[in-house]
């Protein structure tokens, strides 16, 4: 048995005593009744998961600070805590912001690509509107690839994917583990010779911590996760393929 006194991360602590429906073993997966037992006056006893012996979530004893670093080391139960054990609902704003800086990305680089100095306001307004297209680029891309896992998922593993909850948890986790995508814009703001190869660093670790959600989320092995991911890949490069037919810069 395994007692703790008010842990010092109290905002994972609420969260975790907020979440909605089943638990889960962050070691097994399975799922859990409860995280803990209050014994009043800040005394909580981790429950231990009837599976595997072991407590069914350690994190809530922990820091969001060291947390997050085992999300960024990309540990499964970092990640089963997030998803399973705690009431995070940021996964729409995220998303909104990772496209913010991948369209700001690809604006500054067209600017960069540009000669036009001119301060018209028609100038001014055309780079105005370039942002917004390379918004709706990258949230069409975005989609693709969301799409393409989706589909390979459900025609691999159709048992896997059968109620809407069972789409709406993985899409949270697809958005939720992209959150790599925000160092774009510190690693255009420090340019130096190697910010492309920066760039393929994060695209690198984007896609590994996508993988990980996928297969914390339903429980599978490697391979599958990166499969899905692959055709994801495929359907988004079709797509940019298309603009760059339709002559768009992107």
């Amino acid at each position: 048995k395994r007692g703790c006194r008010s842990p010092g991360g109290r905002g994972v602590l609420a969260c975790a005593m907020a979440a909605l429906g089943a638990y889960r073993c962050i070691e097994c997966h399975r799922e859990a009744a409860e995280l803990y037992r209050d014994y009043q006056r800040g005394v909580l006893r981790i429950s231990i998961c009837k599976s595997c012996q072991k407590p069914v979530d350690k994190y809530i004893e922990y820091d969001p600070v060291i947390i997050l670093i085992n999300a960024i080391l990309c540990k499964a139960q970092a990640y089963r805590h997030i998803l399973f054990n705690t009431k995070i609902n940021i996964h729409g704003k995220l998303c909104i912001f990772c496209l913010l800086c991948e369209a700001y990305l690809r604006w500054l680089q067209l600017q960069d690509s540009s000669q036009n100095t001119d301060p018209d306001d028609l100038i001014r307004y055309a780079k105005e509107w370039d942002f917004y297209r390379m918004f709706g680029i990258a949230s069409l891309e975005q989609t693709s690839f969301l799409v393409g896992i989706f589909i390979t998922l459900w025609w691999m593993r159709p048992e896997m994917l059968k109620t809407k909850s069972d789409f709406i948890l993985l899409l949270k986790a697809l958005l939720l583990s992209s959150y790599g995508k925000l160092l774009l814009i510190p690693a255009v703001i420090w340019e130096h010779d190697y910010t492309p190869l920066c760039l393929a660093f994060i695209k690198v670790f984007v896609l590994i911590s996508n993988s990980q959600a996928i297969r914390v989320t339903l429980n599978l092995n490697r391979a599958l996760p990166w499969l899905a991911i692959f055709f994801g890949l495929i359907l988004e490069n079709g797509v940019v393929c298309s603009f760059q037919k339709m002559g768009w810069d992107v």
